[in-house]
């Protein structure tokens, strides 16, 4: 009677949950009760056959060459090998004597005739194999080219199921916001930040606490702002699942890993370094702890300007804040004019102006598409260039849909003169971090001379200064321009602010501190197009 060994093999480990595997093992059994077999030892993989490299098949063709049996049994030829590798390990056992059976296969595998059936066998088996992967290829891109996202949902969503899309996570989606809001503020590195969202709570998908380069996958995946990217191949498609996220925020991101945004974080985190130089010699205040008081001083030792307290330079940005602000009749006086000029502008412009913008983005991409086919560059170069592309393309539907649900209100005008009408005693009720960003953010030109202190506002809050004032009857310069022409530019400018990427980093500082008054607050998704505008 002779020794052999058994082979089963599924593809998949839910397959092995099943009948298939006991089903293969009788089949054996019955062969080798037939044909004065024995099976000495079982070998079970839950492995494809497509690629070469099973670890259990490995194992038993070592076995089989130090002859520790005298043959091996199979279920049939395509349970064995899908590939041309290990097809050619079955032959070779086979051409140093060792016996190799096909439970279901009436082949004399030592004969030529056999050996020849078995092989075409073999070669149609692979041949499935390639096109099955080719049509699960053609299904994967169609999806992709439908905005779909074929594979597991990212931390943050939940699968729905074939040919749907991925919606947000209700327990992940806030901490991945969150993350990206923290790590843009340029106040974490990628080791604080972690332990700040171990601390929050997050976890992975299978429910242990994130590792950094999980934390880096999330930073650097383009789909939580709507961009499906392809990690294998460096392809983009866009999405049409909800995002998490606008596009703003991801670039801001990205700055900051690339390293375009200075330091994250330092061994003492004060208030305000690397935000003053000294009017003198434009050298950086540096700043070091000294008797209980944070001390900045000017490191040029011919200098005039030696050391200021930090109070000091509180005290004047807070008096630099404390010269812009807006009564509630100042506020009350310019959304009446916006709304004024709302309905007489009915928005048409700005409409046309964004779809001429796609227009021109999808000629880009048309374009670049054809250089790629000409020849003219490669591969890796297309990629990046066309997820630069799609993330303006998104930046500028984003625009889109925000114009198109303004339908005549003034709540975006409104919540941008919440936010600044009283910047100095905002600026006091946040905490150091906050406050540090605002500074950034609302100041410029912050110098120190001798013990003097300036602090300028920056140049978005000087327009939004100027607008105001012409809005509310400053006295215009001599021109010759009517006035009517004159509030038109001016509510147009307001407008412009409130939809710039300065105010939108201002209102991420305080929109948790300052929620929205009740005659702005709508009921909105975690993703509405308004929020991710502002974060």
């Amino acid at each position: 009677m002779k020794k052999c060994f058994g082979y089963v093999r599924v593809s998949t480990v839910k397959q092995g949950e099943g009948v298939s595997l006991q089903a293969q093992r009788e089949a054996i059994e019955r062969f080798a009760t037939g044909n004065n077999i024995i099976i000495i030892k079982w070998f079970e993989e839950k492995e494809t056959a497509a690629k070469s490299g099973r670890p259990v098949f490995n194992a038993m063709i070592r076995l089989l060459k130090q002859r520790r049996a005298d043959g091996v049994v199979m279920h049939k030829i395509d349970r064995s090998a899908r590939n041309f590798a290990d097809w050619a390990k079955i032959g070779d056992l086979a051409d140093t004597g060792i016996d190799v059976h096909f439970a279901t296969e009436s082949l004399d595998f030592r004969s030529r005739g056999g050996r020849l059936a078995a092989d075409i066998q073999a070669v149609i088996a692979a041949d499935y194999i390639r096109n099955l992967r080719e049509e699960i290829k053609k299904g994967i891109y169609g999806r992709l080219k439908q905005g779909l996202y074929p594979f597991g949902a990212p931390i943050g969503y939940l699968d729905q199921g074939s040919g749907k899309p991925k919606i947000p996570d209700p327990v992940r989606a806030p901490f991945i916001r969150q993350a990206f809001e923290l790590y843009a503020s340029g106040q974490h590195s990628l080791r604080s930040l972690l332990m700040e969202l171990k601390r929050l709570g997050l976890r992975n998908q299978s429910g242990r606490p994130l590792s950094k380069g999980g934390l880096e996958t999330i930073l650097d995946n383009p789909f939580y702002c709507g961009l499906i990217r392809i990690r294998k191949n460096g392809e983009t498609y866009q999405g049409i699942h909800q995002p998490l996220l606008s596009v703003q925020l991801f670039k801001a991101v990205q700055e900051i890993k690339a390293g375009k945004s200075g330091k994250k974080v330092t061994r003492h985190n004060h208030l305000y370094r690397g935000l003053f130089r000294c009017h003198h010699c434009d050298s950086a205040m540096t700043p070091e702890r000294q008797k209980g008081h944070v001390y900045y001083r000017c490191q040029q030792r011919e200098c005039a300007t030696k050391c200021v307290r930090e109070e000091v330079l509180e005290t004047a940005v807070e008096s630099a804040l404390s010269c812009f602000r807006i009564s509630d009749e100042e506020e009350k006086t310019l959304l009446q004019a916006f709304e004024s000029w709302w309905k007489a502008r009915q928005q048409t412009g700005t409409i046309s102006t964004i779809k001429m913008q796609l227009g021109h983005i999808n000629a880009r991409i048309d374009r670049l598409t054809e250089t790629l086919v000409d020849g003219h560059i490669d591969h890796n170069t297309y990629n990046q260039h066309k997820e630069k592309l799609l993330l303006e393309k998104l930046q500028a539907e984003e625009k889109l849909v925000i114009e198109r649900k303004k339908n005549g209100k003034s709540s975006n005008l409104q919540r941008f003169l919440e936010l600044i009408k009283s910047l100095a005693n905002s600026y006091i009720s946040l905490n150091p971090t906050e406050k540090r960003e605002m500074v950034q953010i609302t100041t410029s030109n912050r110098t120190v001379a001798g013990k003097s202190v300036v602090v300028e506002p920056s140049n978005w809050l000087l327009m939004t200064e100027n607008a105001i004032a012409g809005l509310i009857g400053a006295p215009y310069r001599p021109t010759s321009r009517r006035l009517p022409e004159l509030r038109d530019e001016n509510i147009e400018r307001l407008v412009q602010l409130a939809q710039s990427d300065e105010f939108a980093r201002f209102s991420i500082i305080l929109n948790s501190r300052f929620p929205r008054s009740n005659s702005t607050t709508n009921n909105r998704a975690i993703t509405d197009i308004d929020t991710t505008k502002n974060k």
